[in-house]
């Protein structure tokens, strides 16, 4: 009976090893599943700051048409540039973006 008792045993120990085995493996197969559902989520994040990045450069591009339609005196350049010591480009941006009005580009930048 000794010998009987032993296969037994030897079978028990196999049985829990297996069971050892198979809770190992999934805990495996699950972060694999885990890590793979992580890379779909990142290249879907990815894929919407790539079209939030080109929809902003857009935005930007059309922004500067606008501004480039605007109509000034480039003698309101040359007064704010130097009454201000601004560099020129500034000073054509401000009054740009106020529609050439000169007084309203000063007051911007004197704040």
């Amino acid at each position: 009976m000794e010998g009987g008792e032993e296969v037994g045993v030897d079978r028990m120990a196999d049985s829990k090893d297996m069971q050892q085995q198979s809770k190992a493996l999934d805990k495996l197969t699950d972060r694999v599943e885990d890590r793979q559902l992580d890379s779909t989520r990142v290249q879907e994040a990815m894929a919407a700051l790539a079209s939030s990045k080109e929809a902003d450069w857009n935005a930007m591009r059309l922004r500067e048409k606008e501004l480039a339609a605007v109509k000034i005196n480039p003698a309101d350049v040359d007064i704010i540039a130097n009454e201000l010591e601004l560099d020129k480009k500034v000073a054509e941006q401000t009054l740009r973006e106020h529609k050439g009005d000169a007084v309203a580009a000063i007051r911007y930048l004197l704040r």
